[in-house]
């Protein structure tokens, strides 16, 4: 396979999986996957892992499983922590050089705290399957410390939960807590009643779901408030520290914050000396190529793509933008093996959906704008169906059945947690 032309592959999301798959049936190439962790996550459903519907396995899957029956795809567990492209390689945080006739760049996003690096171990927020599990720990000890609390103030403080940014991931995690607490845990404790948490949806701009239509916005916040969740939009945050958050003119008082407020591309992209957004995308091509690097194309969320009239800001950062752009990139590849022209990327748009709690959503839709219950069960059907993996899709549509019915969350441990340089939120046990 040594003399196949090479293609590698950064990132095993929606994006780069999708481009694996096709390239594979080209025997004439050998591809090579890199992702730092072992398994395909389907971040859609990982605020679900994080309160406590569903586990983490639900929603992940070996890539190498993925993978498997591909004879010219490799898969290597590895972080890329450079590239260099005048020498077309890409480089390892072990040493391992790889290099490449063609290279896909997928790398993902990461949480962005404007300019506030520090309060990343204050509140969290919601990439991977760490987050999920430490965002649940935080919730549920919140809980078990209420009951404990030896004052008021103190339980306040405990049963306060702080969600900052009003996108989907904020929108639906508030949601999902509000529903834990009025639910879920309202017969499990004896000194405290869940239903008095308070569930706070802090918003900057003007108004939540800022990518969807105005009414949709409105419904969205009508649902959140009659599922108890305080929304607050014009609430920029100024300040996070242990035990508080402060909003202009506003201290609350909280020791669990999620953090949904920002993201910011891989900083792996400032090494191909292309023009970069303010959130560090690589501002591509009309086929998703690099400025004078045509053997190297930058997808999904790590991508500026402003080439679609529709979408002035760019492509939004969600699975079905990633999947096309990954079987464009294959195509591209293709073309240039045959010595066909390039093609332009063509975005179908699928529209976009939002959960907000039980038998509640939000969809855009093309000429569809709707709320309610036909929503949520649009919602379940295009999540199941982008599910990877048969069984996957059975676990998660049995649990969805048996949290509809029975409002039970079964996935609530407490487990050790996880942070970067230590414990997370400055407390003990």
């Amino acid at each position: 396979m040594t003399d196949r032309r090479h293609v590698v592959i950064v990132g095993g999301g929606f994006a780069g999986l999708t481009a694996a798959r096709r390239l594979a049936r080209n025997q004439g190439l050998r591809v090579t996957v890199i992702d730092r962790t072992n398994h395909h996550l389907f971040q859609p459903l990982l605020y679900q892992v994080a309160t406590a519907a569903i586990n983490p396995s639900d929603i992940a899957a070996p890539i190498r499983s993925i993978l498997r029956g591909r004879p010219n795809v490799d898969v290597v567990l590895g972080d890329v922590t450079a590239v260099a492209p005048e020498a077309h390689e890409v480089r390892m945080a072990d040493g391992v050089v790889v290099r490449y006739d063609w290279l896909l760049l997928a790398p993902g996003g990461r949480h962005a705290y404007f300019g506030h690096p520090e309060w990343e171990v204050l509140a969290p927020g919601l990439k991977t399957v760490e987050d999920a599990l430490e965002i649940r720990r935080r919730m549920l000890l919140a809980f078990e410390r209420a009951e404990r609390a030896e004052s008021a103030d103190e339980r306040h403080r405990h049963l306060t939960f702080v969600v900052v940014g009003g996108g989907p991931t904020g929108v639906e995690v508030a949601g999902a807590i509000a529903e834990i607490k009025n639910r879920a845990l309202t017969r499990d404790f004896r000194h405290i009643d869940p239903r008095d948490a308070t569930v706070l949806l802090l918003e900057g701009g003007p108004r939540i779901l800022p990518s969807y239509p105005p009414e949709l916005s409105q419904k969205a916040k009508a649902i959140l408030r009659e599922l108890g969740v305080d929304v607050r939009t014009d609430a920029m945050v100024t300040a996070i520290e242990p035990g508080a958050v402060q909003v202009v003119g506003w201290r609350i008082p909280t020791d669990t914050v999620v953090w949904a407020a920002g993201n910011a591309a891989s900083p792996l992209l400032q090494d191909l000396g292309a023009p970069l957004d303010r959130m560090g995308r690589v501002v591509v091509q009309p086929d998703c190529s690099v400025p004078g690097l045509p053997e190297v194309l930058v997808l999904g969320d790590a991508a500026l793509f402003t080439h679609d009239q529709r979408f002035r800001q760019g492509l939004p950062g969600i699975a079905p933008v990633a999947m096309q752009q990954g079987r464009h990139a294959a195509a591209v590849i293709e073309a240039d093996v045959a010595g066909r022209p390039r093609r332009p990327f063509r975005y179908a748009d699928k529209g976009q959906l939002a959960v907000i709690g039980r038998g509640k959503a939000v969809a855009d839709v093309g000429p569809v704008h709707s709320a309610g219950f036909f929503a949520w069960l649009t919602w379940i059907f295009v999540h199941i169906a982008y599910l990877i993996g048969f069984a996957n899709r059975v676990l998660v549509l049995v649990q969805w059945a048996l949290l509809y019915f029975t409002f039970r969350r079964g996935a609530r441990l407490i487990t050790r947690e996880w942070a970067p340089g230590g414990r997370a939120d400055g407390q003990t046990g």
